[in-house]
């Protein structure tokens, strides 16, 4: 088991988003949520992604409790067993591709030799290895999304939360992109949690879920 929530719940003001959400999510396994925007589902995957805190509940990755962790504890561990992929990629405009991608290997202070090294294995397998030394303006939105994907895996994560990651992107690209999340899983075991409004996407998961009324159903 890589992730198991219980009895989440997190409220903004008087207003209760997430009302009691259990889920266990097993190693090589691809689930998605789904469900109207404002559902609450993007909340739910900041907090099972540890970048917001729920007000009450469980949380373990990998068997560690991690709300228990103080936030020094809490980055460390964030940047050793999980990655991230956001609608608009988020990489820094002023490094290379290749750079991008290394960036939370330097972080972990592993061998700079070795994170070069995966990096370019990385962005090879993902069909980008004419473009390691181009800057995120100089790439396509969808070669900037397996940029985003390739640092996602640097350091070899348990899992990987996506928000909306084909929002951003014109049919063709996500088509790609919604490919290579399902050869991820297939070759290398990756586990993902996806949150999107894309069907297709959602669609080739192994489980579809949806938030509804603070809850997350099995759909």
């Amino acid at each position: 088991m890589v992730l198991k929530a219980g009895g989440i719940y997190k409220s903004y003001g008087q207003l209760d988003i997430i009302k009691g959400v259990d889920l266990e999510i097993g190693r090589g396994e691809i689930v998605s949520i789904v469900g109207r925007s404002g559902s609450g589902k993007s909340t739910l995957l900041h907090i099972i992604g540890t970048l917001d805190d729920a007000d009450r509940g469980e949380l373990q990755i990998v068997g560690k409790n991690v709300r228990e962790m103080n936030s020094r504890q809490m980055a460390a561990f964030r940047n050793k067993h999980i990655g991230f992929v956001f609608q608009f990629h988020h990489l820094l405009p002023e490094f290379t591709a290749l750079e991008n991608v290394c960036i939370p290997g330097y972080i972990s202070k592993n061998n700079t030799a070795d994170t070069e090294r995966r990096a370019k294995e990385l962005l090879d397998y993902l069909g980008l290895s004419e473009r390691l030394q181009h800057k995120p303006t100089e790439l396509s939105g969808g070669e900037q999304q397996r940029v985003a994907v390739a640092r996602a895996l640097i350091n070899k994560p348990d899992i990987i939360f996506a928000d909306e990651p084909t929002g951003n992107l014109d049919s063709n690209a996500a088509k790609d992109f919604h490919q290579l999340i399902r050869r991820l899983c297939d070759e290398q075991q990756q586990t993902f949690v996806i949150v999107t409004h894309n069907q297709e996407l959602a669609d080739l998961s192994d489980r579809k879920m949806t938030m509804q009324d603070g809850l997350l159903l099995e759909s």
